[in-house]
């Protein structure tokens, strides 16, 4: 006998419709689970105030102690020191030297000390300075005329001021001869060449003689 389905009553054209409401509810349910929250029993602790039992602070007297005791002084020990002894001493002295016209007698002959060098001098200011012949015009002319400007310093345009020092002898001749104060690009030697060169002086007199004095002059380098 064959089945015959009612048009009416067929299920199977409503499954989608039932698919559809039991993934709504599946994807509800599955909310709900991520979005429930569990919240533990917490016991809220008491906020009374315990009673705190406090034990009872006894007084403790205070104890005094006595000073020490002042330190013992000890009494300076004195050594008794025996008095010099005297050293009798019997020293035999034979006074008895026999002098014949045959003896000799040795001359003693005193070595005289070497005599100490005596150290000159050398002065700073005098009465009388030393002097170039013709005066201070002229000896700046003898260097403007023997100055030799170096190629080096000219090379690289350096100028200045170079100060040379050095002692007039009692004859007037220069020595010691040193810059104290310098340009350098050979300007320096230069100073020092001329300076060394320079004719005799006029020297320098304390009291009406000739002393050594020592001078510092500047040598002045420019490019013309």
């Amino acid at each position: 006998m064959e089945i015959k389905k009612n048009p009416g009553k067929d299920l199977t054209k409503k499954s989608g419709l039932f698919f559809n409401i039991g993934l709504c509810i599946s994807l509800g349910l599955v909310i709900l689970a991520f979005e429930w929250k569990s919240y533990d029993d917490v016991k809220i602790a008491d906020a009374a105030v315990a009673e705190v039992d406090f034990e009872e602070v006894t007084e403790v007297p205070q104890t005094q102690q006595p000073p020490p005791p002042p330190p013992k002084i000890q009494a300076p020990v004195i050594v008794e020191v025996p008095d010099e002894e005297v050293i009798d001493e019997d020293i035999d002295v034979d006074l008895d030297v026999d002098v014949t016209e045959d003896a000799v007698i040795e001359e003693v002959v005193f070595e005289e000390a070497p005599e100490e060098e005596e150290v000159e001098e050398v002065f700073t200011i005098v009465e009388d300075q030393p002097e170039f012949p013709g005066g201070m015009p002229a000896f700046y002319k003898y260097i403007g005329k023997n100055l030799k400007y170096p190629s080096q310093a000219r090379r690289m345009g350096i100028e200045g001021k170079v100060f040379v020092q050095f002692v007039v002898g009692k004859d007037g001749k220069i020595s010691e001869v040193q810059v104290i104060k310098g340009i350098g690009a050979g300007c320096d030697e230069e100073a020092k060449r001329v300076i060394e060169s320079s004719p005799k002086w006029k020297a320098g007199k304390q009291r009406g003689r000739a002393v050594k004095v020592r001078m510092i002059l500047p040598i002045t380098f420019k490019l013309g």
